[in-house]
């Protein structure tokens, strides 16, 4: 599977060095344990009401 991406990369004149870049930041930015099932409510559920709070 990686050598037909490697492949279609090089078909469609995707930069090696930018898979490299792509590789870093999943490195950097993805983190496993992060706990995202609070996004699965809609962000104005989400959110306190402000009717009566000032």
């Amino acid at each position: 599977m990686k050598t037909l991406q490697k492949w279609f990369d090089q078909i469609a004149g995707v930069a090696e060095g930018e898979q490299e870049r792509l590789a870093r930041a999943r490195e950097i930015f993805f983190d496993e344990m992060a706990d995202v099932s609070n996004l699965e409510i809609p962000a104005c559920w989400r959110r306190r009401s402000r009717i009566g709070q000032r």
